[in-house]
């Protein structure tokens, strides 16, 4: 028989938190300014009244912050608290009887029932407040605040990761810096990247280059002479994750890069891609990092049917992992001290996510200010984890959704649970990834998904070359560029027919808070499968999204805006990408979109004259 436990047990129950993931396994995200919105279920046995708090503090504070909690009837309570210094953040809910509460409604409950004599409760009360005397007149009209006893609290206090903006909202342009004629180039390119109004440039790995089984034009086997090689390639002689391609210039050249962008406001991402060629430093230096088959021979890196035969991935469950994971934040960390404070990580769904829960802890801890971009194309349930482990954002499956159904189902899935953790980047392309959709459609698919991803999410970016509508695969069934970038040197200019768009996109961007948010859409009802149209709304501002999903076809008919949109019954609407202006209505709107003449609507919302 066992014993009833030596601590009493709470009375209070606190379940159903809104912001507990995985029963408080992994951190909620918000970014600085943020409220930070938590409900719960909390009851008792009995009638008591009972009160809530949430109680919080950033990391390295000692006390808690308390803000009450409301109740919302049912058992349903609320509270807030607004975030504003990065880095993680602890949390929890407390409640506890008030004593005077719980008498005094078990009192006005006598009351109304006609019992005149209540000379005992009276006393109670009078014992409670510490006063000779009470009456029921005097009872019913005070409110103290008596001192907590028998509080309940969450088992354990949860976790909330506060970053940057940045890591929510933002414009990318990703381009290889060798094609631009290195940093020095890229710097002379830097006020062009801000005019355009991106916020990030982003370059693959800028790294030496291996020489063994080094890849030539279009990922054959042999390069020739001059053949540059993959930069995902990683290490040669010259060194390996923590040295920088000469081509590409020094790292006093990055740093004066690094210091040009952010006097324009942009700033400067790497990618850190944890793999290594046959000429890597580490291999020799570190050789129980690595892999091998019984006859000591290392396996090049596959993802079939892609095969890598110029990489060695690094083995995670080396003897020596601890000596292995200590080496790659450093290099983290050695990349932040020289001013980047955003990485795009390549494929981090094959390495260990806890791996990556421990990297971003702790490379954050040092830098708060850092954002971390997962490029994760594989299962939902890993892109969630790798997000919940505390990437900043992630790469996601918009790349191919293109129908009308497609797009709605995917962003209604992203804005329900996902948006605690999950921030999604709507790269319209990338090295790898030539869809069907830009191949076949021509420019105005190329617009058509400009103007989705950089209305729909938050963060969105293009690859060079997108706005030059490059749509030529390497061979039918593809996704692969014919002539990769990856493999050869080209010289780019920021000279693309698209870059008006992309401009007055991203002007739209900023000034319209709506296109910065991603739980603020509201799918329209239009006319017919290729015109979808979107309502987003933030506070008074409101922007309405038109496009045309065939690059082939006219789309036309009409955009219902409905009632529960609170928009006034007659509005005007401004196209932000034309200029043109329109007065629209509750109910059904006339929309035409022809390819080659206008692609989308982008429809700033205003009160009619």
């Amino acid at each position: 028989m066992q014993e009833p436990p030596r601590k009493r047990p709470q009375r209070i129950e606190i379940q159903s938190v809104s912001t507990s993931l995985d029963c408080g396994r992994y951190p909620v995200k918000r970014t600085a300014g943020e409220e930070l919105l938590v409900e719960a279920r909390i009851f008792a046995d009995g009638h008591d009244v009972l009160k809530a708090a949430l109680r919080y503090r950033p990391s390295g504070a000692r006390r808690f912050e308390e803000a009450p909690m409301e109740p919302l009837g049912n058992d349903r309570w609320k509270g807030s608290f607004r975030v504003e210094r990065l880095g993680r953040w602890q949390y929890t809910i407390t409640a506890w009887v008030d004593r005077f509460a719980s008498w005094r409604d078990e009192l006005e409950r006598k009351l109304a029932a006609g019992q005149t004599d209540l000379t005992s409760e009276l006393a109670e009360g009078a014992v409670l407040l510490g006063v000779e005397r009470l009456t029921a007149e005097e009872a019913l009209e005070l409110d103290p605040e008596l001192p907590h006893e028998a509080e309940s609290s969450l088992p354990a206090p949860l976790e909330l990761i506060v970053d940057r903006e940045r890591a929510r909202v933002g414009a990318w342009y990703e381009l290889f810096p060798r094609s631009f004629g290195g940093f020095a180039g890229v710097t002379a390119a830097v006020p062009e990247l801000a005019r355009l109004g991106f916020d990030v440039v982003y370059f693959p790995p800028i790294h030496p280059i291996g020489h063994t089984h080094r890849k030539g034009k279009n990922n054959s086997l042999t390069a020739e002479p001059g053949d540059p090689g993959s930069p995902w390639a990683i290490g040669s002689e010259a060194g390996g994750h923590d040295a920088i391609a000469a081509e590409l210039g020094t790292l006093a050249d990055l740093e004066q890069l690094v210091a040009a962008a952010a006097e324009h406001g942009l700033e400067l991402a790497l990618d850190l891609a944890l793999q290594c060629s046959p000429d890597h430093p580490w291999l020799n230096e570190h050789p129980e990092w690595f892999h091998r088959r019984p006859d000591g021979t290392l396996k090049y890196a596959e993802n079939p049917p892609k095969r890598y035969q110029d990489i060695y991935n690094l083995n995670f469950d080396t003897e020596d992992w601890r000596a292995l994971w200590q080496a790659l934040l450093d290099l983290v960390l050695r990349w932040a001290a020289h001013g980047i404070r955003i990485f795009r990580v390549d494929n981090p769904h094959t390495k260990p996510v806890a791996f990556w829960a421990w990297l971003i802890r702790e490379a954050q801890a040092a830098h708060p200010d850092l954002v971390f971009l997962a490029e994760a194309f594989t299962r939902p349930s890993m892109m969630a984890t790798l997000a919940k482990a505390g990437f900043s954002q992630s790469y996601t499956y918009f790349t191919w959704r293109n129908t009308k159904e497609e797009l709605t189902e995917y962003v209604t899935e992203l804005t329900s649970g996902p948006q605690e953790f999950f921030r999604p980047n709507f790269f319209v392309n990338t090295p790898d990834i030539l869809t069907e959709y830009l191949q076949t459609g021509g420019p105005p698919a190329f617009e058509a998904r400009l103007v989705l991803a950089a209305t729909l999410s938050p963060s969105y970016g293009i690859y060079s070359g997108f706005e030059s509508f490059e749509a030529t695969p390497f061979a039918e069934g593809s996704e692969e560029y014919l002539s990769s970038e990856k493999y050869e040197l080209r010289e780019r200019r920021l000279d693309g027919p698209l870059l008006p768009v992309v401009a007055r996109l991203n002007a739209a961007r900023r000034a319209h808070p709506a296109l910065q948010r991603l739980d603020d859409i509201t799918f329209l009802e239009t006319a017919n499968e290729s015109l979808i149209a979107y309502l987003k709304q933030d506070g008074g501002d409101a922007v309405i999204v038109c496009v045309n999903l065939d690059p082939h076809g006219a789309a036309e008919g009409l955009v219902t805006v409905p009632p529960e949109a609170e928009l006034p019954e007659r509005f005007d609407v401004n196209d932000l990408l034309t200029g043109d202006t329109w007065t629209w209505s509750t109910g059904g709107n006339y929309v035409l979109l022809v390819p080659g003449e206008r692609q989308a609507h982008v429809l700033a919302v205003s009160e009619a004259d």
